[in-house]
């Protein structure tokens, strides 16, 4: 594989699915270019920033490497529709789109409900959730499809619990989900979509109408300069929720629970001392690094890494890379659910450090304490698959058989 191979893989959709190829590009290109000019078909060039402390740089020098215009990578054409969009003042624009004064004030609508003490607040509602969980999976008898059965209804569960709507709302809520919407074509998003819009500004009116100590009621009561959200506004915030809320926390309790059959002495030793579960979640989200990368763009010159970028270049930081530097890492390609000080980025760094980092962690924490006492024995029961997504992705399928200790 060449650099320029190694560059392109960044923007295949199909690479993010096989861990060998996206993990001999990245370490390539730490190796041999870490800021490297990208020119892969259907997408407008960008510079790929692989090294840990090259992506810190970026997130720290906030007001030159801005969100706006491209804050994800997409194909040429839908750039150019986000453009037009936003110059038309009609696209939904969450957290992740925001720089500045407006990112500080829309972060600052939902923040308090996810600082470490709330989300503290919440562990007993997520731990409930959590054995549900596990019951779940065990009255599915000795065979399952996990994501799908258990990691997605899960997250799914949580979510709803803190936007305080009831699990009669699960099957609605989940079409909105990007889970929910990715196997329709695209006229189907576009509907749901559609129905999302409807939905949420009717539960919005009557959360104003008859406020409730949720989410939902948070979002829909919040004062920007003393005025009420906007639609807009408001739907942005609810679609972050599900979006950030629900597929990162059920892609990294499936892709965890994978690397633990996988590495069968990691899981021996985990189940001898639970006292290394903390240290477990944060090396789970680690190996799978379930959002892959953000963009930014430059409004002045800067020179990262040796290498200048030009005021309008804008850079890919590889979230999945950073995470495998082996100057930050010691042997990053083994998991290793001992690894302490893990400096990983999978929150991202910065000001757009996600805010739902202490919520995620515990999801997940409160998953595996309920399903490493209960479980005898699991391995894979076929074969798993994984999303083809440069974005944010994760297993679609993990088939399991399992036995239970009593």
């Amino acid at each position: 594989m060449t650099v320029a191979e190694a560059g392109r893989t960044l923007a295949a959709p199909a690479a993010y699915a096989d861990d060998d190829v996206l993990h001999t590009a990245l370490s390539l290109l730490r190796r041999e270019a870490p800021v490297h000019w990208v020119e892969a078909p259907g997408y407008n060039p960008f510079w790929a920033v692989t090294r840990h402390a090259d992506i810190q740089e970026v997130e720290r020098e906030n007001e030159i490497f801005l969100s706006a215009p491209r804050p994800v990578l997409v194909g040429a054409p839908v750039d150019e529709a986000h453009k037009r969009s936003e110059k038309g003042r009609t696209a939904l624009r969450p957290l992740i789109h925001l720089d500045g004064h407006e990112h500080r004030e829309m972060r600052g609508v939902i923040a308090d409900r996810f600082r470490p003490q709330a989300v503290g607040h919440l562990e007993p509602q997520v731990r409930a959730a959590a054995r549900k969980a596990v019951d779940r999976m065990r009255e599915s008898g000795a065979e399952c499809e996990f994501v799908g059965d258990v990691s997605d209804p899960y997250a799914l569960d949580v979510l709803l619990s803190l936007m305080g709507l009831g699990h009669s709302e699960s099957a609605q809520v989940f079409r909105f989900t990007p889970a929910g919407r990715r196997p329709l074509p695209p006229e189907g998003r576009q509907s749901v979509m559609r129905e999302f819009y409807t939905y949420f500004l009717d539960l919005a009116a009557r959360r104003r109408a008859e406020p409730t100590d949720d989410l939902a009621s948070v979002i829909a009561n919040a004062r920007l300069d003393g005025r009420l959200l906007d639609d807009r506004e408001m739907l942005s915030s609810y679609i972050i929720i599900l979006s950030a809320g629900h597929d990162t926390a059920g892609a990294t309790i499936a892709g965890g629970l994978k690397a633990l059959i996988e590495n069968p002495g990691q899981l021996r030793m985990l189940r001898e001392r639970p006292d290394r579960l903390p240290s477990a979640v944060d090396e789970m989200i680690r190996w799978v690094t379930p959002v892959k990368g953000f963009m930014r763009t430059a409004v002045q010159d800067y020179t990262l890494g040796g290498t200048v970028i030009r005021k309008g270049d804008s850079v890919l930081l590889s979230y999945p890379s950073a995470n495998r530097d082996e100057a930050v890492f010691d042997n990053p390609q083994r998991f290793d659910v001992e690894r302490r000080a893990n400096r990983h980025l999978a929150f991202g760094y910065g000001v757009h450090h996600c805010l739902g980092a202490a919520l995620a962690k515990l999801e997940i924490l409160s998953f595996f304490a309920e399903l490493l006492p209960r479980i005898e024995e699991v391995r894979l029961a076929g074969e798993p698959r994984h999303l083809s997504s440069v974005f944010a992705g994760g297993l679609t399928h993990l088939p399991l058989r399992y036995s239970w200790k009593d």
